[in-house]
């Protein structure tokens, strides 16, 4: 199979698997067991392809040409595949969660919810290898619409107004902002491919420059930058599994991707440095990682805390783009897969709670960790992992993010990044102390050791345990990204 074949064969298989799930719905071993194989054979997939494009191959794809110059294509680079793999090895995980979960719930329509999944997943790989702004819009669009019906699996007055401010906001940040900025770039460089360097450099002045990067910015809504955040806290109306890996993982990792790709690839790190017009968005990056975390400090609710947690964490990565050198493109690379890992475990923790416990406010968590020993002990690497605390591999993309915001003299952020990690254990830690110190409000003969089911476990206890096998392989990840860093730096 050429590298061209690998990356069609990455954007067909999650579609055979909404296909084969759609015919198998009245049949839900075979339609989950579909499901499943598509998952390992999209990993095996992006994982055959992973060691050529970090050993320096770029594959290319065109699949149509709208007009002349402006394609559906994808090209495959360090950056596109790191997301991809992360990506696609969730999904198999994910989908054994999804399996477990939504059977021990008794969940509804879920040949719908293993459909949307698989196109969803379809739209994540898409956008990864996108080579142009054009494709990775089309694709960012299938992926909201995609989701959609996942925020509002439940169908309730509560599902309904949790969609209405997802497709919303994303709707109207990416047709107001996103797309006006992909036209008005297409108009100065005359092209939308991302090229290395990128493709704005002596195109406009910098104030055009940084209305531009504006419009970037807020237009990529999935980021979740304050103001246009609200969406993520109301998708999690959602079952755990969407919030676990679109939340968590495909869905905010679009945004904060899209922001790093074009940073690197559509204005080039170099012209960032020189006219300095990301630095107030630096700030305001700055500011939505020490406002979310204090807003998830009031949050009773688990997942709603763990929202707001994860648009804090997304700013690291938006804050390592704007940092626009080595360290924080390196540090902002990394935590895309540093955070999924940790984010992820604690929304599954969560949804395993939720099943095992009928318990979502934290207030009412007194003494689970005697209940559930293997959750919350999951729950509790996660968090350490989110925290950035070695040995975990959150700790090497803070690190990284540091090392850039102190390399561009930006001693504030570097304060911001420190002040995080302490409100990430003020927000994180009273969970696992109230778990597992406070005495349970329940009698004792409902206070014995009952876990979620297996399928919901095993998950748990595997991203756990990757998070904090990934301190011991960040060496890797950082040899991956060095090809999009914008100077050469050593090996630390």
């Amino acid at each position: 199979m050429t590298h061209e074949q690998h990356i069609g064969w990455a954007l067909l298989v999650p579609l055979v698997a909404a296909l084969l799930t759609t015919l198998n719905g009245t049949r839900p071993n075979l339609r989950e067991g579909c499901t499943l194989v598509c998952a390992g054979a999209l990993f095996l997939i992006i994982a055959s392809l992973a060691g050529h494009v970090f050993a320096g191959a770029r594959p290319q794809l065109t699949l149509l040409e709208v007009v002349p110059g402006l394609a559906i294509a994808f090209r495959v680079e360090p950056l596109g595949m790191l997301f991809a793999l992360v990506a696609s090895g969730l999904w198999v995980v994910t989908t054994c969660y999804s399996i477990g979960y939504m059977r021990a719930h008794h969940e509804g329509h879920q040949t719908r919810f293993f459909a949307c999944f698989a196109i969803a997943i379809f739209a994540v790989m898409g956008a990864a290898f996108s080579q142009n702004l054009f494709a990775l819009f089309l694709f960012y669009e299938v992926l909201t619409f995609s989701t959609y019906p996942l925020v509002t699996h439940h169908g309730d007055d509560k599902a309904r107004r949790g969609g209405r401010t997802y497709l919303g906001i994303l709707l109207f940040t990416s047709v107001s902002f996103l797309l006006l900025a992909i036209g008005w770039t297409w108009v100065l460089a005359g092209t939308l491919d991302f090229q290395e360097g990128g493709i704005l450099t002596g195109k406009a002045t910098p104030t055009v420059l940084a209305v531009l990067l504006a419009l970037y910015a807020f237009g990529t809504g999935k980021a979740a930058l304050m103001p246009f955040h609200r969406w993520l806290p109301a998708a999690m109306v959602a079952p755990t599994p969407v919030s676990a890996l679109l939340h968590a993982v495909a869905v905010v990792k679009v945004g904060v991707f899209t922001v790093m790709k074009i940073s690197v690839y559509t204005f080039g790190t170099g012209l960032l440095q020189d006219t300095g017009i990301s630095l107030w968005l630096m700030y305001v990056a700055g500011a939505t990682i020490l406002l979310a975390s204090l807003v998830a400090l009031t949050k009773d609710n688990l997942k709603a805390r763990l929202a707001y947690s994860t648009i804090s964490q997304l700013s690291y990565i938006v804050l390592g783009a704007m940092l626009a050198n080595s360290w924080g493109v390196i540090g902002g690379s990394m935590h895309i897969a540093m955070h999924a890992f940790g984010k992820i475990t604690l929304f599954f923790c969560a949804g395993a709670i939720y099943v095992a416990a009928h318990k979502t406010e934290i207030s009412d968590m007194r003494g689970i960790g005697r209940r559930m020993p293997i959750t919350l002990a999951a729950f509790f690497l996660g968090s350490l992992s989110v925290i950035g605390l070695p040995p975990f591999g959150g700790s090497w993309s803070k690190w990284f993010l540091a090392l850039g915001a102190a390399e561009a003299h930006q001693v504030a952020l570097v304060a911001v990044l420190m002040i995080s990690s302490l409100l990430n254990i003020a927000y994180l830690m009273p969970i696992v102390i109230r778990g597992y110190f406070f005495p349970a409000g329940e009698e004792p003969s409902r206070s014995e050791v009952k876990e979620a089911p297996l399928l919901c476990v095993i998950p748990l206890c595997l991203t756990a345990t990757c998070g904090l096998a990934l301190f011991f392989f960040a060496d890797t990840i950082y040899g991956w990204m060095l090809p999009i860093a914008p100077l050469v730096v050593t090996t630390p």
